[in-house]
């Protein structure tokens, strides 16, 4: 399972250009394999050390065997129920993931604002291949950001950068640690509490994938990893809305 890793120091972003994610190896040779052999295979995508943790009773995926390798999108064959989520939104007000993005098409991302790259490229793709989408569309979708980081992600500090690196409609949720832990395991996510190491470098470890939930069903059943690109997302975002498969 892909996880991503990313360090910086307490004194100030990293204002360096977004960079080309890191690649989810275990995820790409799962899905190669299941296509070479074309069966169904479960693969599990939670991530962080929850195999240490006892964390590791994450829900499975199981790759559709018909995922085609050159595809961006993994659809699932057992689909995620939406995450039973309460948050904070940016105005300050709670947010109910569930009943206010029921019966629209929506994608939901865990991440955090001192992302030095994969969270930042992952909003900013998503948003560019919206704009590509007709204005009607563009309202039905909803792209959920929850933090991995609640403690300097405050609602004012997710309205701030949620508009620079993605788009202005784009939600962005903060809460307590544990709920939202809880939450991301929902749909198969891994994530740790960012750890402060003896340099004062602070790591962050998470899932870094993409789930599409169905308006027709609300049921997460496509999966984008973290080198998902702008022509991937502007190719799938138009059946994503529809409930279709990529």
């Amino acid at each position: 399972m892909s996880v991503q890793k990313n360090n910086e120091r307490n004194d100030g972003r990293n204002d360096e250009q977004p960079r080309p994610g890191r690649r989810a190896p275990l995820i790409a040779a799962a899905v190669a394999i299941v296509a070479a052999l074309g069966v169904t295979a479960a693969v599990g995508l939670a991530g962080g050390d929850d195999t240490k943790t006892g964390a590791g009773t994450s829900p499975v995926a199981e790759v559709s065997s018909d995922t085609a390798t050159d595809k961006a999108a993994t659809v699932l064959d057992r689909p995620f129920a939406k995450p039973d989520l309460v948050l904070t939104d940016t105005k300050g007000r709670p947010f109910d993931l569930r009943e206010r993005t029921k019966g629209k098409p929506t994608l939901i991302y865990f991440g955090y604002t001192h992302c030095p790259d994969v969270c930042p490229l992952t909003m900013s793709n998503i948003a560019v291949a919206k704009k590509q989408l007709p204005k009607a569309d563009q309202d039905k979708l909803q792209v959920v950001l929850v933090t991995t980081d609640p403690e300097r992600d405050t609602p004012a500090e997710l309205g701030k950068w949620l508009p620079a690196a993605g788009d202005p409609s784009f939600i962005g949720l903060t809460g307590d640690f544990s709920t939202i832990q809880a939450g991301a395991r929902q749909i198969g996510i891994g994530i740790d509490p960012p750890k402060k190491e003896k340099d004062g470098t602070v790591v962050s470890m998470h899932g870094a994938q993409v789930i599409a939930f169905s308006p027709t069903t609300d049921q997460g059943y496509v999966l984008y990893g973290e080198d998902t690109t702008v022509d991937d997302y502007a190719k799938d975002l138009p059946k994503i809305i529809k409930g279709e498969n990529p």
